[in-house]
């Protein structure tokens, strides 16, 4: 774990002393993770590649601030593919769709780029997977959530979802020794394992990914947030409040005893949270933009923190590659340059 402090200034411009000068701890890494990144490209390679109108099937990822800049941009979001004209270009949103939304695409003839996550199909390919073995499906996450429904629809007659270990002791099943377990990818570790282990203990047998299916941008968050809580009077996490990865990091935040708080920006900061804090750690969910991020530091060196301490717990270098429909849109109109990653 190293520790920077960013853009040390005097203190004569500071209404606190030195000694006892208010800090900002800022988590690293924070924000983005890769499958954000590459959702976003993709919608904007879109629309520079065929212009708008492009079609998005919900919130490309769960950031407010983001699907506006994009809807600014040209890009239409809408709930269901039912509402995509016919013949129409629609992008799938980085949560994920089920085999009934791609069939309702190929049925209207809508030209499909898909944005998925693809950390998400890794769960998708295992649910699959697991049914044609045989086994009862478990999947372990929220049912409101986008990327629970589109797993969930790979292989809906054998899944159940679970969302606590209290609803573990409900589940029946044809034969307990073929059971399989899968995660949505962005619960809290902690959750995940309290979980999985009262599935254990009611299927012994019970099998799993072979690898864990929490993404490695989920857990490194976490670990962050985990690693830093003790030294901060507060934990503010800048993401919506529809984005479970950002409120799995205040559950982190609380679980270990430090007050935190989800805020979408600045503006969302109670003035009386600061009080008698001395430090601010802050950190930003996956699907949340830097420049958000950079809303809330400013907001609070404004209000005495003069002190600015970027904490990195781990270093973060993951990318992703376009999808092939992307690839050979962007061939086709003569791209030959590689695309920036922001």
């Amino acid at each position: 774990m190293t520790s920077t402090v960013l853009d040390p200034t005097s203190t004569s411009d500071r209404n606190v002393d030195t000694a006892v000068e208010k800090r900002v701890l800022l988590l690293k890494p924070r924000g983005f993770c890769a499958g954000v990144v590459r959702a976003i490209d993709i919608v904007k390679i879109a629309l520079e590649t065929f212009g708008a109108p492009i079609y998005v099937r919900r919130e490309i990822v769960h950031n407010r601030y983001v699907v506006n800049e994009l809807a600014e941009k040209g890009a239409i979001f809408v709930h269901e593919i039912d509402d995509v004209p016919d013949g129409q270009r629609v992008i799938y949103s980085a949560h994920g769709v089920s085999p009934a939304v791609r069939e309702r695409s190929k049925g209207r003839n809508l030209r499909v780029i898909d944005a998925t996550c693809p950390l998400v199909t890794k769960v998708h390919i295992e649910a699959v997977k697991f049914a044609k073995q045989g086994y009862s499906l478990v999947l372990v996450g929220h049912r409101d959530h986008d990327e629970i429904e589109g797993t969930f629809g790979e292989a809906p007659d054998v899944t159940q979802i679970v969302s606590s270990p209290e609803e573990v002791a409900t589940l029946n099943v044809p034969d307990p020794d073929r059971v399989a377990y899968l995660t949505q990818t962005t619960l809290s570790l902690d959750e995940a394992r309290d979980i999985i282990q009262a599935l254990k203990i009611k299927f012994p047998n019970i099998a799993g990914p072979h690898s864990q299916d929490i993404c490695y941008a989920t857990e490194n968050r976490q670990t962050a947030v985990r690693n830093v809580a003790h030294q901060a009077d507060l934990v503010l996490v800048v993401g919506s409040t529809n984005s479970s990865n950002s409120n799995r990091l205040v559950e982190v935040s609380r679980n270990l005893g430090t007050i935190g708080y989800l805020i979408d920006n600045s503006a969302a900061i109670d003035p009386r949270w600061l009080e008698n804090v001395q430090n601010v750690a802050v950190t930003a969910g996956a699907s949340a933009p830097e420049i958000l991020v950079e809303d809330v530091v400013n907001y609070l060196r404004q209000n005495g923190f003069g002190s600015v301490e970027e904490i990195e717990v781990m270093p973060e270098n993951v990318r992703f590659g376009l999808p092939p429909e992307i690839v050979q849109a962007i061939g086709g109109a003569g791209g030959g340059q590689p695309v920036p990653v922001h």
